[in-house]
């Protein structure tokens, strides 16, 4: 099986990335195909290699898109994605923030502060928020999250239940029911998603981060291995307290 990735111009909206894929599909010489709008970028898998002309022949059925294939040494390249800083991440750590400062005042007056309860409200919040926006643009994120897990890259209709895992997750947390299975579930879904994050990290991929869904223009960096193994972590603390308790 080969896979190249290749970038497409001219779409424009989810109908486009539809009509593209929808040719792709049909096309007995292609296996399977990831599009993702915001680059735009397609990757493509064929058993025996595809000219581009080709390729061109089949998504000018769809209308006028040009695709054009990205070499591979130039993988890397930084298409639509804005520089790394702290300015690109300030939704992220704005949100992340708030969700912190309000789980603590949920024990307000703090006649005594449960640095296990606050844990669990961040969790809550986290996954609730988080789903929240994966949830504005399902479709946008399904195909970002394709980009780069393990999991979506070869079942695409995981990245559309992922956010769903996540609300449920969250509500668990909230409510605090089945905290043993909740826990468990965390760890093992995070820590699968963690494996594309730090390989597209390691590979220096330059590559949308969806963990905020297809609302904000965030590029994959550290700052999602440390989101994930963060909340990775917490598990893993609430789980041994549970065991002990």
């Amino acid at each position: 099986m080969i896979t190249k990735t290749y970038k497409i111009e001219g779409m424009t909206c989810g109908g486009c990335v539809a009509s593209v894929k929808k040719q792709f599909d049909e096309s007995e010489a292609i296996s399977e195909t990831n599009i993702q709008l915001d680059f735009p970028q397609a990757k493509i898998s064929f058993t025996n290699e595809i000219e581009i002309e080709t390729l061109q022949s089949i998504i000018n059925k769809a209308g006028n898109y040009t695709i054009k294939e990205i070499e591979e040494k130039s993988q890397n390249i930084e298409l639509a994605l804005p520089e790394k800083s702290i300015h690109t991440y300030k939704p992220l750590l704005l949100i992340v923030s708030f969700i912190a400062v309000v789980s603590a005042l949920s024990q307000f007056p703090f006649s005594s502060f449960s640095f296990m309860l606050w844990m669990r409200h961040y969790m809550a919040g986290f996954f609730i928020v988080f789903s929240f926006f994966k949830l504005l643009n399902l479709q946008g994120f399904a195909n970002s999250y394709s980009m780069y897990d393990i999991i979506a890259e070869k079942w695409k209709s995981w990245g559309y239940a992922y956010p769903f895992v996540e609300l449920v997750l969250g509500l668990l947390y909230l409510t605090n029911i089945a905290p043993l299975a909740t826990n468990i579930s965390t760890a093992l879904i995070l820590g699968i998603s963690s494996v594309g994050v730090i390989k597209s990290n390691m590979d220096k991929k330059k590559i949308k981060c969806a963990c905020l869904g297809d609302v904000f223009n965030l590029p994959m960096s550290k700052v999602t291995i440390v989101e994930d193994l963060s909340m990775i972590g917490m598990s893993l603390i609430m789980l041994l307290q549970n065991r002990i308790l």
